[in-house]
């Protein structure tokens, strides 16, 4: 007989939900997916843009209720797709209302799904539409550390919001560059797998005041869940993980991760 999973905690202070991937979930209708991720006390969710074919459909998305909001991007897998048209579509939705950040965007070493040279000039042209959106922006870099730094240095004049390194995987140096550079940290459920101490050292050098929360669903689902689809409302899990390696109040850090947020892609006026 399996071992009953612990429930999903709920907290009295809100949280943020700042990247996943809800076109791309498949195990529940998506209705009951959103009535659960508010049961969880998540105020908000941005919903991320990979591809030129779910550009509109994250614009669509982000306009069903009013927590929900997008980006628009090509990821690092997609950038052999990217052409003049997708260009224009990315900055002419940039700014919309709904819209947060440009998003998800950078380099791909590992699977090396697009030839990296193009990779490298998709990533420019995208981080140059952030530029001139007043745009954060949501970078993917996988294998790549030492690229990501030599790009992201010849914008840091530039780039005035900044943004997130989503899923941070990566090593110290492009986590102290991004850090001293003023970018967030964004943890999801890796945190909370047995062999991910790497990330879990990156989160321990992290200031507090630089980490977003995010799930990265359907994919990296936390533990007490693996084996299941990952989804918006498992980031309680992810929350109490960032406490327990930064041996901090959880209080602390779902507040403080809330106005991380806030200040990221929520910015007032």
């Amino acid at each position: 007989m399996s071992k009953k999973r612990r429930e999903i905690p709920v907290f009295d202070h809100p949280i943020i939900e700042t990247h996943c991937h809800l076109d791309y979930l498949k195990d529940r209708p998506l209705e009951e997916i959103l009535e659960e991720t508010r049961r969880v006390n998540i105020e908000k969710v941005i919903t991320i843009a990979v591809a030129p074919g779910n550009l509109s459909t994250v614009r669509e998305l982000s306009t069903i209720a009013p927590w929900l909001y997008g980006t628009q991007g090509i990821h690092p897998h997609e950038a052999e797709s990217y052409d003049d048209a997708v260009e224009k579509e990315i900055r002419t939705h940039a700014q919309d209302d709904k819209i947060v950040a440009v998003g998800e965007i950078g380099l791909d070493y590992f699977y090396d799904n697009a030839d990296r040279s193009i990779q490298r000039d998709v990533f420019r042209r995208q981080l140059q539409i952030a530029c001139d959106s007043d745009r954060p922006v949501v970078i993917h870099s996988r294998d790549a550390d030492e690229d990501t730094i030599t790009i992201l240095k010849e914008f840091e004049h530039t780039l005035k919001r900044r943004g997130v390194i989503h899923s941070f995987t990566s090593g110290p140096g492009l986590a102290r560059y991004a850090l001293d550079q003023g970018w967030n940290l964004g943890f999801n459920g890796i945190t909370t797998f047995n062999k991910a101490e790497n990330v879990r050292d990156i989160v321990r050098m992290t200031p507090i005041s630089q980490i977003l929360l995010e799930t990265d669903a359907p994919f990296l689902t936390p533990v007490p869940y693996r084996g299941r689809e990952n989804a918006p409302y498992y980031l309680p899990f992810v929350a109490e993980k960032i406490a327990e390696v930064k041996d901090l109040p959880l209080d602390d850090v779902i507040i403080q991760t809330y106005q991380n947020s806030l200040r990221t892609f929520f910015p007032k006026p």
